[in-house]
């Protein structure tokens, strides 16, 4: 790949401050940074920009994406939000995922986003996990995809329906398969599969014991959702006897290779597991306050040295998929609880960069250094959005909400505001001729 230079940027710094320097790539990393570095390959101008590392989404549906503002799922609650989309999400097909993971990924790059995973945990009329995979990989953003499942429905008092649920010796043998034929483990590389289990609520412990046992011999993360709202904790108290996080420890799901989407109920003896296990979080504060789960302890679970990313969750949940303002929603709930200092843009920053990459096992993205991939979001901090500013580093308080610029592995996925990779009106055009058949 030839090498790339951006010119004269903003490049922000974790502790909130910036340096003026040239940005060289090559092959897919940072070759080099610097004033006036040397090139023999392409220029592109950084001046009146921010540069800072891909955001890394830790938690998503994309599939979700052809379902947003439902009408009867507007005003509901976790359990009766899932009850009023089961039987639409009932009728999607491989083409269906396909543009749902194009459209949402596509958004995700728009705000910065150059790293996302994906939570797929239902499989009706012939999908598969590959649905997803091609679609990503035809957008050009890395990708964590999670062979994602559902094994007790409705008769066997679970909360999915029936026809959504999956036989438990079927789904182990298919997360075998995609383990197989689409991990990547290798240094930069752009797929990575994790193992996700839906939930407590729709499958069985055994499954989440094997699952957990399944990854571990394949090398592979784990993921599923926990302690989500009060339902979520009562439905662990009634059924299992436990709190969330006994039943994620007496299962096999803390540790390192361990990451779940919500916790925002965490007790304080929880907080103290996940950090001395290294197990690690999805903060999603939009979806959250969308569907009124309630607020997580981030400062607590950062205080503690939980692993911390942020994660848009599904696009029926949020509405939305915009990692930059995941960001600035999380800095703003813990403000909002704890005081104006619980938290500083600089720190939600770091969340959403090295916190995600911390989350997914990533050692080489989150950071722009040499040797790192080169994975960059460029902010034109020169329009009316950052007018007045200060401090063109505090992106979060006053800034673009768009980037101007996205590179993934060197490779730019977003030039001028615009998606280089797909013809995205085209998509939309397909996005919404899909929906208009789905309310139909």
């Amino acid at each position: 790949m030839a090498e790339i230079c951006l010119r004269g940027g903003a490049v922000w710094q974790p502790d909130g401050s910036t340096l003026s320097a040239d940005i060289a790539m090559r092959d897919g990393v940072i070759t080099a940074i610097g004033p006036d570095l040397p090139t023999s390959g392409t220029d592109v101008s950084a001046r009146g920009c921010l540069v800072t590392p891909g955001l890394v989404n830790t938690h998503h549906h994309l599939y979700q994406t052809l379902t947003r503002a439902v009408p009867a799922g507007q005003d509901a609650l976790l359990f009766g939000w899932l009850r009023t989309l089961y039987p639409i999400w009932a009728r999607f097909t491989p083409d269906h995922m396909h543009v749902a993971t194009q459209l949402g990924l596509a958004e995700l790059a728009l705000s910065g986003c150059t790293t996302s995973s994906d939570h797929l945990y239902l499989y009706p009329n012939g999908v598969r996990l590959e649905d997803t995979i091609h679609a990503a990989a035809e957008v050009g953003l890395r990708f964590h995809p999670t062979r994602g499942s559902m094994s007790i429905g409705q008769s066997d008092g679970g909360l999915p329906p029936d026809t959504l649920v999956e036989k438990e010796d079927r789904i182990l043998e298919d997360s075998i398969r995609v383990v197989d034929a689409f991990h990547d483990a290798s240094p930069g590389a752009m797929c990575r599969v994790g193992l996700a289990p839906c939930s407590p609520f729709s499958v069985s412990r055994d499954l989440m014991r094997e699952t957990a046992v399944l990854a571990r011999d394949k090398g592979v993360r784990l993921h599923t959702h926990l302690a989500e709202n009060d339902e979520d904790v009562a439905y662990s108290l009634s059924t299992f006897g436990c709190r969330p996080g006994t039943y994620a420890e007496d299962l096999g799901w803390t540790g390192e290779d361990v990451w779940h989407a919500h916790c925002v109920k965490l007790d304080a003896t929880e907080i103290d597991l996940f950090a001395r296990t290294r197990t690690g979080v999805a903060h999603c504060p939009c979806s959250n306050c969308r569907l009124g789960s309630g607020i997580a302890p981030l400062r607590e679970m950062l205080n503690a040295g939980v692993p911390v990313g942020l994660g848009v969750d599904g696009s029926a949940s949020n509405d939305m998929a915009s990692l930059i303002g995941e960001a600035r929603q999380a800095m703003l709930l813990q403000r909002v609880t704890r005081g104006a200092d619980a938290m500083s843009g600089a720190e939600a920053m770091r969340v959403a960069t090295t916190g995600g990459a911390a989350v997914l096992g990533r050692d080489d993205i989150g950071v722009i250094a040499p040797g790192y991939r080169a994975d960059l979001a460029v902010w034109d901090v020169s329009g009316i959005d950052a007018a007045g500013s200060w401090d063109t580093a505090a992106l979060l308080l006053a800034g673009p909400r768009r980037v101007r610029d996205l590179f993934v592995e060197g490779r730019q996925i977003v030039r001028d505001g615009a998606i280089t990779t797909i013809d995205l009106p085209r998509l939309i055009a397909r996005a919404e001729a899909m929906v208009r058949d789905l309310m139909a």
